[in-house]
């Protein structure tokens, strides 16, 4: 993606030098230094997109999405009190957008047991990630998650985040994201079996 694509970062220039961590960035963007804000986003822009576009799965959506993050960053960045690092705290906001976007449109389903069983012969989960002509299954599946399960699953996954950066991001203990990432694979198991025939 274009660093411009989302509207909101400007053109690339002298400010990058200035600011060598997020921390100087933030005390510079509370100092009222031009132009660090439009650096936050450029810096930030890329992963907060791809956190967006797992859980809806098209630009367009994804790119609202990713504005609205930013949106609320700027409106939220004085009251930022670097307790977590900036990018687990645009995590944060990512998360909460996304689900307050589709969960209104969530695939009508089943509800999914938080308790499953392990079947040795059920597909992997794991095969199916790596597999490209599988992944609007895999896509589907996931959608059809709880969704803590589902925001587990994408930043473990797909943002490869480590699990205390989950927990911080989901405000959960490492347990529950672990619990949560073991159901969530369960279920896709069995999802993607049903996809399957099975």
């Amino acid at each position: 993606m274009a660093d411009d694509a989302l509207g909101l970062g400007g053109p690339g220039g002298d400010d990058r030098h200035r600011f060598s961590t997020d921390e100087e960035l933030v005390r510079g963007y509370g100092a009222g230094s031009p132009g660090a804000f439009d650096l936050l986003v450029r810096l930030h822009q890329r992963s907060v997109y791809r956190l967006c576009f797992r859980f809806v799965g098209n630009h367009e959506d994804a790119c609202d999405l990713s504005q609205e993050v930013f949106l609320r960053a700027h409106c939220g960045l004085a009251h930022f009190k670097a307790r977590s690092a900036l990018s687990t705290w645009l995590y944060r906001i990512g998360v909460n957008v996304c689900l307050n976007r589709v969960g209104g449109r969530r695939p009508a389903t089943e509800e999914l047991q938080e308790e499953t069983t392990e079947d040795p012969g059920a597909i992997d989960p794991a095969e199916w990630l790596t597999t490209q002509q599988r992944s609007d299954a895999l896509r589907h599946a996931i959608a059809r998650l709880p969704p803590r399960q589902r925001t587990v699953v994408i930043l473990r996954v797909y943002q490869e985040l480590p699990h205390q950066e989950i927990a911080t991001i989901v405000g959960i203990s490492v347990g529950a994201v672990k619990a949560n990432l073991f159901h969530a694979m369960g279920n896709l198991r069995r999802l993607l079996g049903e996809g399957d025939g099975t």
